[in-house]
């Protein structure tokens, strides 16, 4: 009879892990390397090179003057609606982990970070200079204000680290300086600025308002296969 508890107990051990990391998962949304509620605007060269989709408004503004490669524009169809409904999920699920380290009102710029969630009680900032990621894993940065950089900023990814397991959950607007050099997936509830020159490896996703481009560049980057296992770990 003990040996037969005891095999249960590892059994139920077992079926009943939880990740060892937090988990966003975009789902269709991680198609689409910009994806915006109601407005979209560009002005200049700008260069996205993954699917485009507006859903629930319909103003795109200067494309094609800015190119979409190799992706599709989608405006207001099942795919942008369906992108719409996933990415605030996954915006549910950043917002929603557990923080591993305060950063409120530190700088970003100069630190050396490694996977974990990192929350900002009211804004981000990275001011010229660099934030350098670590090590492979899932990155969470949560701020329930802004997210801005100043110019010339970069983010810089080392040993393992991937723009597509790095989270940027914003609770109003992101703003990136002129120059600045990016990487991961930009989620804010209301919008995102790209100043002249600023460009992003991953995508970027303004919920309930727009996103403003001037000569950028957005490439979307493959998707993170730590949170795509998650649901296999549940």
């Amino acid at each position: 009879m003990n040996a037969f508890l005891i095999f249960c107990c590892i059994l139920f051990s077992v079926s009943y892990s939880t990740p060892l990391h937090p988990c966003v998962q975009l789902a269709s949304a991680k198609s689409f390397a910009l994806l915006v509620g109601i407005t979209m605007t560009n002005a200049g060269a700008t260069v996205v090179r993954g699917n485009l989709g507006l859903s629930p408004g319909t103003s795109v503004t200067a494309f094609p003057s800015g190119i979409v490669s190799s992706g599709t524009q989608h405006v207001v169809d099942t795919n942008a609606s369906q992108a719409q409904a996933d990415l605030v999920a996954a915006y549910n699920q950043a917002f929603l982990a557990a923080k591993t380290q305060d950063l409120s009102g530190v700088n970003l710029c100069a630190l050396v970070l490694h996977p974990g969630v990192y929350k900002f009680d009211s804004s981000a900032f990275l001011t010229s200079g660099n934030l350098t990621l670590t090590g492979g894993g899932v990155y969470i940065f949560q701020t329930s204000s802004t997210l801005i950089t100043f110019g010339n900023s970069n983010v810089l990814l080392k040993r393992g680290a991937k723009p597509g397991c790095v989270f940027w959950q914003v609770g109003s607007s992101a703003t990136l300086g002129s120059g600045t050099n990016f990487q991961g997936n930009i989620m804010a509830t209301t919008s995102i600025t790209f100043n002249s020159g600023a460009n992003l490896k991953d995508s970027t996703y303004a919920i309930n308002a727009a996103i403003t481009l001037i000569g950028n560049h957005i490439t979307r980057q493959a998707g993170c296969t730590l949170c795509e296992r998650c649901r296999h770990q549940l």
